[in-house]
């Protein structure tokens, strides 16, 4: 499953979500010329590599009418100058979501990728109206409004198209402390709209001082994250960093890890088994699987077993060893990995990443299984699972055995009695 992971351990700003992101893309340069093609008025995209705390990344630079916008352009702050009457004017009172989706609507974008930055916008001037107690139609933008925040959120609507992540998560966000000046007055950090785009999604406050999660970097997150939690076990392709412009003591940067997420075996199979008619002595139904094989002698037992472990990580349907004499009688270790012909690439390569084989073969068998289904039952000693097979005129069932080990070290007694506790407690229970 492809996977993109948003690290907000800084907070997330417009500049900063999009300089990360920018890093991901294959060609840089030729997204920066596509991003400018897009038409954002008086908007030029540009990247300037910086560093922060030793760590080099992208800044994503956006000058509007030949002016840089703002230290942290993304963040709250005053602008001064526009060389646009409609643009000066408006960047005192604030857009209306009318204009801005005027704007948007201008833009040389697909319908889909104009409907996600309008929907940014919607959710925006939803916390503002909650706010301020006035109906969205009357909310007027003032920072987010302006067109640099116009040319962060549309850059991140673009660009997380291009690389089509399946899902997207993100860490707990950073909100930083303090006070922030805005169009406003001066405000406690969070924001008042950032706090209400924050409901629902898990933030914290930290020494920090400053404002490090934005409006703009908020609505972007509650857009299109689909869950917050700690980073997935993935095999990352590309590793994107984008730089604020404020120095802190820690790295001013948002991380973005994107690629393969490990998905854990049971939950493979569970897919599988779903798309697999239940099987039949009359019906015979299966799949092919691939075997990989390589034989080493000069890795010790430790290493094999790291091997053999690593391989299952990725996916691996199962991995196996068998002993064996190799050249000159040397004793040596026959790998044997069996995938799914999806995996097989990725497996090959970490064969040869974590052993020292110097080939590998190949096989494909076909193969019948039984379709399994998991039961779980609440018991007085905790929940235990309980997995079924069947097919082919076989029926048959036993309790996962970490859930009886488990209990048979609680209860200090033999993996036979905790099977018997648990089937009497489920008997019992029905």
């Amino acid at each position: 499953m492809k996977t993109l992971y948003i690290d907000c351990g800084m907070g997330a700003a417009g500049d900063m979500l999009s300089g990360a992101l920018l890093e991901l893309m294959p060609d840089i340069p030729g997204t920066i010329n596509e991003l400018n093609a897009i038409g954002v008025p008086g908007v030029i995209y540009k990247r300037k590599s910086a560093e922060k705390c030793g760590i080099k990344g992208s800044q994503f630079v956006v000058t509007v009418y030949d002016e840089e916008e703002g230290e942290e352009h993304d963040h709250h702050h005053d602008h001064d100058h526009d060389h646009e009457h409609d643009h000066h004017h408006e960047h005192h009172h604030g857009r209306t979501l009318e204009r801005v989706e005027k704007i948007i609507n201008g833009l040389k974008l697909d319908t889909d990728v104009k409907n996600e930055v309008l929907n940014v916008y919607k959710l925006i001037a939803g916390a503002e109206s909650k706010v301020h107690g006035q109906v969205v139609e009357m909310i007027h933008f003032h920072e987010v409004g302006d067109l640099d925040a116009i040319a962060d959120i549309t850059a991140f609507c673009y660009m997380l198209k291009k690389i089509k992540p399946e899902k997207v998560v993100a860490s707990p966000v950073n909100v930083g402390s303090g006070q922030v000046k805005c169009a406003h007055g001066i405000l406690p950090v969070p924001a008042p709209a950032t706090a209400v785009l924050l409901s629902g999604i898990p933030n914290y406050g930290s020494e920090i001082k400053g404002e490090l999660c934005t409006p703009t970097g908020a609505a972007l997150l509650k857009n299109f994250v689909d869950e917050f939690d700690d980073m997935p076990v993935m095999t990352s392709e590309a590793i994107g960093y984008g730089l604020g412009k404020k120095d802190f003591e820690r790295a001013n940067c948002v991380r973005m890890f994107y690629g393969e997420e490990y998905v854990p075996t049971s939950e493979k199979r569970q897919k599988r088994y779903a798309s697999i008619k239940k099987a039949t002595s009359d019906e015979l139904v299966g799949e092919t699987v691939t075997e990989l094989v390589c034989d080493v002698d000069d890795m010790t037992g430790e290493e094999v077993g790291f091997a053999c472990e690593n391989l299952l990580t990725m996916g691996a349907l199962d991995v196996f060893t068998i002993s064996i004499y190799m050249k000159k009688n040397r004793p040596g270790t026959e790998i044997h990995v069996l995938c799914n012909e999806n995996d097989k690439d990725s497996l090959i390569a970490g064969m040869f990443k974590y052993t020292s084989t110097l080939g590998i073969r190949e096989k494909t068998y076909n193969r019948y299984i039984l379709n399994r289904t998991t039961e779980a039952f609440d018991t007085p000693m905790g929940q235990v699972r309980l997995k079924k097979s069947e097919g082919f005129g076989t029926n048959n069932a036993k309790y996962e055995y970490e859930d009886l080990a488990w209990i048979a070290r609680e209860k200090k007694v033999s993996l036979s009695e905790a099977r018997r506790m648990v089937e009497e407690a489920v008997k019992n229970k029905k």
